[in-house]
């Protein structure tokens, strides 16, 4: 018995696409090609040495024009959120306040395609206690992060979609426990 199988049983369905070169990719802006040449040609510690580096540089021309150099930390108030809680997200405006030039807190980043879920309640499905770092293949510690349940990032405006659906890491900061 011979099985047939279509595009559509295709697990990735937009492989034949990809095999014949019709898959569009995301605009090519200076931001992502920089970025793409960053993590292709460093290793993560040279990566962070650079982010490092930068930070300076910026602060120095952000103090330059007056402007605040470091951001706002909120209280730490909550600091023991545990799987079931429920939590309320921040605004966008308060969570904008607490990150870098490169958009992270403390190393985590809040990306664009979380601002949906600002000013909603949502329950932790657990803390992050320990996570593998794909970038140099180590298992790394850390503190203050947590997993929101059902929030998945589907892919990115920069790099395009993705179908991994990997959860997405939120600082403690960003959020409010609720009750």
């Amino acid at each position: 018995m011979q099985i047939r199988q279509t595009q559509q049983d295709c697990q990735l369905p937009c492989v034949h696409r990809m095999a014949e070169g019709r898959v569009s990719a995301p605009p090519a802006t200076l931001t992502r090609r920089i970025k793409l040449l960053i993590r292709r040609h460093l290793s993560p510690a040279h990566e962070r040495v650079l982010k490092i580096q930068s930070d300076r540089l910026l602060n120095w021309i952000a103090g330059m024009q007056g402007r605040p150099t470091r951001p706002v930390i909120l209280p730490e108030q909550v600091r023991s959120l545990k799987a079931g809680d429920l939590s309320r997200v921040r605004s966008r405006a308060e969570i904008e306040a607490t990150l870098n030039q490169w958009h992270q807190l403390k190393g985590c980043t809040f990306m664009p395609e979380m601002a949906q879920y600002c000013g909603t309640e949502q329950r932790v499905l657990k803390p992050m206690r320990r996570f593998v770092d794909e970038r140099d293949l180590r298992v790394k510690r850390s503190r203050g992060i947590v997993l929101l349940e059902g929030l998945y990032c589907q892919g990115t405006a920069e790099f395009g979609p993705c179908d991994r659906s990997c959860h997405f890491f939120w600082r403690e900061e960003w959020l409010e426990k609720v009750g």
